[in-house]
């Protein structure tokens, strides 16, 4: 049973300045791919979310975005702590939600299986927040795209193997598909779906 703690405190203390700070900070990184962001705004969300994503989900969810949550963040106090501080609804469909939240060490399912909007309306897609190990030190990886000069080098830590399977499916369909949020601790990194990605050649 979760304690009532955990479910009201670790929010924003300056929520308004807060929430702003972060949405500035994601549309920054979404305009420029790979570009990795350190949240000025913190916030402490119960285990096993981690901060930038517990600080996603103050700033993006509200009561007009069902949020789908990985079984393990499922059963921890995470669903009743964003309900309490965003108004934001919890859905066990994949495709109704317009974020997903997995955090580190899980399983990631396929984009596929979530919301990847229309061609009428592409917005209706579903973001996914995934909590990875560090944003850099891994597989390296080039960008390239909208927002990026020439091409990007990123290289985030922890991601399947199936990732680039998983994400170059998600280009074909384009305008469809879903975006990501990609953090690590207090950092975050975003990667919008008109993003390429390939792994750097040795």
């Amino acid at each position: 049973m979760a304690s009532q703690s955990q479910i009201y405190t670790g929010a924003f203390a300056e929520p308004v300045f807060a929430a702003q700070s972060v949405f500035r900070d994601l549309m920054d990184s979404f305009a420029r791919p790979g570009t990795i962001k350190t949240l000025s705004a913190k916030s402490v969300p119960p285990a096993p979310l981690g901060a930038a994503a517990g600080a996603v989900a103050l700033t993006l969810c509200d009561h007009d975005t069902p949020v789908w949550l990985t079984p393990a963040l499922s059963k921890s106090a995470v669903p009743q702590w964003i309900a309490f501080h965003t108004g934001a609804s919890m859905t066990t469909s994949k495709t109704e939600a317009r974020f997903a939240f997995v955090e580190k060490g899980s399983a990631i399912p396929s984009f596929d299986q979530f919301s990847l909007g229309t061609q009428e309306y592409p917005d209706r897609s579903t973001t996914l927040v995934i909590e990875i190990e560090a944003l850099s030190g891994g597989v390296p990886l080039v960008a390239k795209g909208p927002g990026i000069k020439t091409e990007a080098a990123l290289s985030p830590k922890g991601l399947p193997d199936v990732f680039l399977e998983f994400w170059n499916a998600n280009r074909v369909i384009f305008p469809r598909g879903v975006d990501l949020v990609l953090t690590a601790g207090d950092e975050l990194l975003c990667l919008p779906r008109t993003t390429r990605l390939s792994q750097k050649e040795a």
